[in-house]
């Protein structure tokens, strides 16, 4: 049954995350996602982290820019898949403003896209209890498809904190962190309906 495999949103609502159980770290309560699909072909997200700020790692803010290997640090992710299809990209949205995308022919298969064609949108507020991400992806970047398409989205995190790292997604198949199983794209996003 459909319901069983994805969370289907036709409206926004935030989303939580799960933390994946070994690695539950104090310093963070929670994360959810607010996410919106627009007519206009784009994918808007607000990840909010709820818990001591201060005792979170982020680099400091700066411009933004194209970065490797943001998951070693604090960052926030998103997959994304046409229904149907093993290709898909990774988005990594750090607090800093940097970014990186990534595109896989099919699990793990593929690497980084250079170049500043798909450059998200990253605006950051902060407080001592709560660090909200927004990023902003134009899905008529990644294909011509991709804004008419059924999609499937995989949200997740990676926090680093002064007691540990933690690893937050949407749903964790597999028997350790592993956001690239497609099985963890659980969020079905429909196309929008016709503008009136």
């Amino acid at each position: 049954m459909l319901e069983d495999r994805f969370l289907v949103m036709t409206v926004e609502h935030w989303i939580d995350l799960t933390c994946y159980p070994s690695t539950r770290p104090e310093t963070v309560r929670a994360i959810a996602v607010l996410v919106r699909r627009s007519a206009g072909a784009e994918l808007q997200m607000t990840f909010r982290l709820d818990g001591d700020i201060p005792r979170i790692l982020v680099s400091a803010p700066g411009a933004p820019r194209i970065a490797t290997e943001l998951w070693r640090h604090t960052c926030f992710e998103a997959f994304i898949a046409v229904d149907g299809h093993p290709a898909y990209h990774e988005f990594n949205f750090a607090p800093s403003g940097e970014w990186a995308v990534y595109a896989f022919r099919g699990y793990r298969d593929g690497g980084p896209v250079a170049g500043e064609t798909m450059r998200p949108d990253i605006a950051v507020r902060s407080t001592g209890s709560r660090l909200e991400l927004d990023a902003l992806v134009r899905l008529d970047c990644l294909s011509a498809i991709h804004p008419r398409a059924s999609l499937r989205v995989g949200l997740s995190a990676v926090i680093e904190a002064s007691d540990g790292f933690s690893y937050w997604a949407l749903r964790h198949p597999a028997g350790k962190p592993d956001f690239h199983d497609p099985d963890g794209f659980a969020l079905l996003l429909e196309p929008p309906g016709p503008q009136r």
